[in-house]
């Protein structure tokens, strides 16, 4: 490797590609690098993806790494195998949860919920309880806690254990000693409590959340061992972290503990880069498209905060831990077309990295959107990759004219634009759920599209939704890896109130507070993180008496119960179109404590990289839908001020903009391109 100079690095890892980003902390120059991502072994990926940018290892300050290994694990059923301890009596909460049904699913009669990741015979009773009160009203059997872990892990062959115990949330004293009688017993065993990962109530969600922790434990522990110990063989001496699933970065030690926090990580790189962004140049909103090889995932910011969500689901399964309000659909560059009854679809199923699209020459024969790309004329066969990947053309006519073109009898590039339609229709449909679907109204946001293939779809998107401005960044096809560059260190910590919102109750919410805001200031602490860089704010979950669902509402110093009312009414009527004066209650304190870091500075362009030089070539325009002549620019020769009208090709070799007939480019003084409807003048 050569270079010396300090540095900060991220790494995101891809259904497709390895993103790799490197900040030089003295030269504020960031250098970008890309790799396959390798499923079989992901830290050979990470590790090719870390020497393609040439830097020194040994002065790096910190890498900040994101991954979708957890919820992979998740999604392909590939966790290690999971026992249960739990309350006598509540074993089959787990299958039961709630009973309801998925809406996607609503109207199949024939509905069968998948199975639950801990078999029956692997769910252990034992006597004890605590009531809502956190009273103890049963003592714990610890005889049976040991028998319980004893026959799961020698018996039966389990390696993790969730212990999640009925009103744990209001008094975690039974699942806390659990866990010491099996470790002091049981050494090896992987333990996840429920009361550590959310102190919440609602028994299922907090049981399926300690399950799901259990599972992907033992996989991201031995991930996180492999790459360090690689990382350290190449002479990185400086702090490791990992992406967490609500943006904040947390250390590879916490991401051992809480390893759930970390499951979402990947996507939210990208929501980090996008957040600073629009607070750093007052993008009052931004709507968020990140385009990979196997999915799209997009997000709603408003004045400078993404939404978030304290409750997701993956697959089904609820986890009860903070995350971005992130809408992940399965397609991407590499989703496959197939044509089935005469009807196309594209996606969910993707050809991913192994064997990848057909253009790809590495054993696919199936149609995918890249494919589909290559036809059309926007990916340059000679240049993919910055030219270090051959695309076969040829192979990617065949695919797409044998399995579309044919069996819907249209020309080949027609089946081409055809999957491009498709594919277009099912990511607005995905967009709409999160402005539309929310009363928002897309017309009133910027577009940041980012992502290999995300310049390429985003003006597609911009014209089918009518928004007025899609902004492409510097370094587009890296853009989560940046984004986590832009991640300060943060832990969130929540605990259930459940007390009506008036003085004694909004008295014991401060309480909680502060108790949660100097257990996570002591852990910032114990990552060096002066106490002037460190902060905490402060959320309480409110909701009218006798409703479910619950809206966060930011407590300020001196606030009194009748302000937090107030806001908690105004929240509501701006989310739901209503709202009443009537009693509210506190369901949960939640606390964010973070630590800030150094971030890359975002400067003012005055000079271009290069000249600017053009070319000329054919490609589909889906203004005037017909094969015409495309300008094409280098983008690093492109400098502030730069317009032009489309169709144009602005290719910067990792990623390429599509600006179509009816739509103008024009270059900020940040180098953002910034493509807009409208026609040469």
């Amino acid at each position: 490797m050569t270079g010396t100079l300090r540095s900060r690095i991220a790494v995101d890892i891809g259904g497709t590609f390895v993103d790799a980003v490197a900040y030089d902390l003295d030269t504020h120059q960031v250098r970008m690098a890309k790799a396959p991502t390798t499923p079989v072994r992901p830290a050979t990926g990470v590790l090719a993806a870390l020497a393609g940018l040439a830097v020194d290892l040994a002065g790096a300050e910190a890498i900040v790494h994101g991954t979708t290994l957890g919820l992979n694990a998740v999604l392909q059923r590939a966790g290690a195998p999971v026992g249960l301890i739990t309350t006598a009596g509540f074993r089959d909460v787990l299958e039961v949860g709630r009973s309801s049904v998925p809406v996607r699913e609503m109207y199949n009669f024939q509905y069968a919920p998948p199975p639950p990741l801990v078999a029956r015979r692997h769910r252990m009773e034992v006597a004890e309880r605590i009531n809502a009160s956190g009273q103890v009203i049963t003592p714990l059997d610890e005889t049976g806690v040991l028998d319980a872990a004893r026959f799961l892990l020698e018996e039966c062959g389990i390696s993790s254990i969730a212990v999640a115990f009925l009103h744990s949330y209001a008094n975690p004293l039974h699942e806390q000693r659990a866990a010491e009688i099996i470790h002091g017993a049981l050494p090896g065993a992987e333990v996840s409590l429920s009361s550590d990962i959310a102190r919440e109530y609602r028994e299922y969600e907090r049981m399926s959340t300690a399950v799901l922790d259990a599972y992907v434990r033992p996989v991201l522990r031995n991930y996180i061992d492999e790459l360090e110990s690689a990382l350290a063989a190449d002479g990185f001496a400086g702090q490791f972290y990992v992406m967490g699933s609500s943006g904040g970065a947390v250390t590879a030690a916490m991401a051992r503990r809480t390893p759930l926090t970390t499951v979402l990580s990947g996507p939210a790189g990208a929501i980090s880069g996008a957040t600073f962004l629009s607070s750093a140049l007052d993008w009052a909103r931004v709507l968020t498209l990140d385009v990979g090889g196997t999915s799209v995932d997009s997000c709603v910011i408003q004045h400078g905060r993404p939404s978030d969500v304290y409750e997701a689901q993956i697959d089904d399964l609820p986890l009860l831990v903070p995350v971005f309000d992130i809408r992940t659909i399965g397609a991407g560059g590499g989703s496959v077309a197939s044509v089935d009854d005469g009807l196309l679809a594209v996606g969910p199923r993707s050809a991913g990295a192994v064997p990848g699209p057909a253009c790809y020459g590495q054993g696919g024969t199936e149609p995918t959107v890249t494919d589909a790309a290559v036809v059309l004329g926007y990916i340059d066969p000679d240049r993919f990759l910055d030219g270090a990947m051959a695309i076969d053309t040829g192979a990617a006519r065949k695919a797409i004219d044998e399995m579309v073109g044919q069996p819907l009898g249209l020309p080949c590039e027609e089946a081409a634009a055809a999957i491009v339609d498709v594919l277009i229709a099912r990511l607005v449909g995905a967009l709409g759920e999160i402005t539309s679907e929310q009363g928002l109204d897309p017309r009133e946001f910027r577009l940041l599209t980012v992502g290999g293939a995300g310049p390429l779809l985003g003006p597609l998107i911009a014209r089918e939704l009518s928004i007025g401005a899609t902004v492409v960044p510097r370094f587009p096809a890296a853009f989560s890896a940046w984004g986590m560059l832009m991640a300060d260190t943060e832990y969130e910590f929540s605990q259930a109130v459940l007390r009506p919102l008036d003085g004694s109750g909004l008295a014991a919410a401060r309480a909680v507070g502060a108790e949660l805001s100097d257990q996570g200031s002591a852990v910032l602490r114990e990552q060096g993180i002066a106490e002037a860089d460190r902060h905490s704010e402060i959320r309480l979950d409110l909701r009218y008496r006798g409703q479910e669902h619950a809206l966060g509402i930011d407590l300020r110093p001196g606030d009194s119960a009748a302000d937090i009312f107030q806001r908690f009414y105004d929240a509501h009527s701006a989310r739901y179109g209503h709202a009443i004066e009537d009693s509210a209650d506190i369901v949960n304190a939640r606390v964010r404590v973070i630590g800030k870091t150094d971030k890359p500075a975002l400067e003012r362009l005055e000079t271009p990289a290069g000249a600017e030089a053009s070319q000329t070539r054919t490609a589909y325009d889906f203004g005037t839908r017909a094969m015409v002549a495309f300008t094409v620019v280098d983008r690093s020769g492109l400098a502030p001020g730069w317009r032009e009208a489309g169709p144009l090709v602005v290719d910067e070799g990792t990623s390429t903009t599509i600006v179509h007939s009816d739509q103008v480019a024009t270059v900020d003084d940040h180098g953002h391109l910034v493509i807009a409807a409208g026609v040469a003048t």
